[in-house]
Formats: structure tokens, C-alpha cells, sequence
């Protein structure tokens, strides 16, 4: 490959990597929520840092604490006027449970949306998921339900990284190489989040979206309002089985 093309590659791969994609997948015959429902909004999961020069994450905790306060002000204004009696908490203690429950429930949670995350969206498929959508909380989530009065919960997990200074240089050195033909440039910060909501009536996952973003900053409101617009905005419904059951997915690309 020659030292223009190169430079073409590199160049090209830098414009796919701002772009905003989301991917939407719903249980067989989910419709959003109206009327008289309860819902309760948990306390977004956040973890901001930077990429150090060997490409490892470092959190840093008042990035966190300002991108989780930012994301919790976003979801607020989101969801005024979308009907229903909808709760929003900043803290543990706010969710109407014995906060080392609503812990639980959060882990598990996390430890959920990875698995959707890696069996509906990586490829990485389940024999027995395969063909749908098939994913819960179990009895905990709907002990919570019980407990609380509450008919659905979202949940929101977000991770935003930025490069550090030597993870700059590390891409630059990387991108001199490109104009002499040797192509290989190293990533840099990047959003990833998802977000699912779930029946507490049943326990079952109902809707779920992933984000991913090589651009935006939670750490700022502007910023954070863009990733609630886009992992939060458009909930659409599933669908009948048809063909092979699975979910079909609602995908967007944005720069």
C-alpha cells in the first residue's frame, strides 16, 4: 500500500470512528410504556478516564462523579412529558429499597447487559438465544417491583475515555508511519454505553440499546445530552416472530 493511500486510509477510519452509532433490540411484541405506568430510573453507571500510553483505561473519579450528575440532569429533562410517574435517582437510598438490594440489582444488572451485549450484538451468539430475545433480572427485579410500587425500571451504563497525553503521541508517531506506508494507528477515547429497561412485573428485560462514539464529552452537559438523545430518545417496539425470531434491531449513525 502506498504512502497516499495510506494517509487515505487513516483518514477515513479517523471519520468512521466520530461517528454515533446505536443498535435498538426488543422482546417479541415489547410496545414502550404509556399511560399510568411507574418508572424508575436507576442510578446511571458511569466510569470516565483516560487511555494511558499503552492503551489501558484509568477512571478518574471526579470525571465520573461530574459525567454522572451531567447524565442524570439529561435523563430528568428527557423524560418530561413522555407521560407516566417517572423517578430518577442520584443515589442508592432514593431507589424505595434497602440500598445493598438496589446494589445487587445494579450488578446484576451490569452483569446482564454484558452478556446481551456480547451474545445479541458481537456475534458471539448463544445456542439457545439465538433466535430472540430472551434476557432477565429474575426474582430480585421483581422483588424490587413488589417492594416499590414500580412497574419498569431503566437502567443506563456509560463509559467515556479520552487519550492521554502520551497516548496522543503515541497516535501521532503512529500516523507519521502512515505516510510512509506502515499503517497501523492506535485507538483512542472512545463512548460506549447501554441502557435497558426492564418489567418489573416479570423481571424480563423488554427494550435494550447500546451506544458507541469515538466522539462527545459527558463531562460536559452538551455532551451528555447528546448520549441521552441518542441511547435514550427513539424506544421503539418489537416485533411479532417472524422468519428466525430474532429482534429486529433499529441501527443510526450519526457525525
Amino acid at each position: 500500500m502506498g504512502a497516499g493511500r495510506s494517509i487515505v486510509v487513516a483518514g477515513a477510519a479517523m471519520v468512521l470512528a466520530a461517528c454515533t452509532h446505536t443498535k435498538q433490540m426488543a422482546d417479541t411484541g415489547f410496545v414502550p410504556p404509556e399511560g399510568s405506568y411507574r418508572l424508575v430510573v436507576m442510578r446511571p453507571d458511569v466510569s470516565v478516564g483516560s487511555i494511558t500510553t499503552g492503551g489501558g483505561f484509568e477512571p478518574r473519579e471526579e470525571w465520573t462523579t461530574q459525567a454522572r450528575a451531567n447524565l442524570v440532569a439529561s435523563i430528568e429533562r428527557q423524560q418530561v412529558g413522555r407521560g407516566g410517574a417517572v423517578t430518577i435517582v442520584s443515589t442508592r437510598a432514593q431507589a424505595g429499597a434497602d440500598p445493598a438490594r438496589v446494589a445487587d440489582l445494579e450488578r446484576l444488572h451490569a452483569a446482564v447487559g454484558r452478556s446481551i451485549a456480547t451474545h445479541k450484538y458481537a456475534g458471539l451468539k448463544l445456542p439457545t438465544k439465538k433466535d430472540r430475545f430472551d434476557w432477565t433480572l429474575g426474582r430480585d427485579a421483581v422483588a424490587y417491583g413488589q417492594a416499590t410500587g414500580y412497574d419498569y425500571a431503566l437502567f443506563v451504563r456509560a463509559q467515556d475515555s479520552f487519550a492521554s497525553t502520551g497516548r496522543v503521541a503515541v497516535q501521532a508517531v503512529a500516523f507519521l508511519g502512515c505516510m510512509v506506508g506502515v499503517c497501523l494507528m492506535p485507538g483512542g477515547g472512545r463512548q460506549e454505553a447501554f441502557a435497558s429497561l426492564v418489567d418489573l412485573k416479570t423481571g424480563r428485560v423488554v427494550w435494550f440499546n447500546t451506544l458507541s462514539s469515538g466522539s462527545g464529552d459527558i463531562r460536559e452537559q452538551d455532551g451528555a445530552d447528546r448520549m441521552v438523545a441518542n441511547l435514550l430518545g427513539r424506544m421503539k417496539p418489537g416485533r411479532d416472530a417472524k422468519g428466525d425470531g430474532d429482534p429486529r434491531p433499529v441501527s443510526t449513525a450519526t457525525r
